[in-house]
């Protein structure tokens, strides 16, 4: 019999199936629990994940009863995690770039046609708040 137990009810890894399914239903609504359940009930009554319907699903761990729950919203909650950070702001900083002379070797990342006096703008993105 399954476990209610959420501790219990994750313990092997996911079928990547099952994580794009929960993605997706994610991705069209940026819900949380329950609610996110409520969408991933609509996908599937639809279709509208690659064509998998409630039982093609549930072939890829994706069950929606009661006893399958604790899992699901394990998963759910992963996903909403990664997706969450994945948004996070960010701050760009603006920086000069090393002072070059005319016979100075071209730095790596410089265009083999950038001439001494060409000026370009180094993108250095970095946690909000650092």
């Amino acid at each position: 019999m399954p476990s209610m137990d959420p501790r219990t009810a994750a313990t092997q890894d996911p079928d990547p199936d099952a994580m794009e399914f929960v993605r997706f239903c994610y991705r069209r609504r940026r819900v949380g629990w329950p609610e996110l359940y409520d969408e991933m009930c609509a996908v599937a009554g639809r279709g509208l994940f690659r064509g998998y319907g409630s039982d093609d699903l549930a072939a890829h761990g994706i069950g929606f009863g009661l006893f399958d729950m604790p899992a699901l919203a394990g998963l759910a909650a992963r996903i909403i995690a990664e997706e969450q950070a994945l948004r996070r702001p960010v701050t760009v900083v603006l920086t000069e770039p090393p002072p070059t002379t005319p016979d100075a070797p071209a730095t790596p990342d410089a265009p083999a046609d950038a001439r001494p006096d060409d000026s370009t703008i180094r993108f250095a993105p970095v946690p909000a708040g650092a």
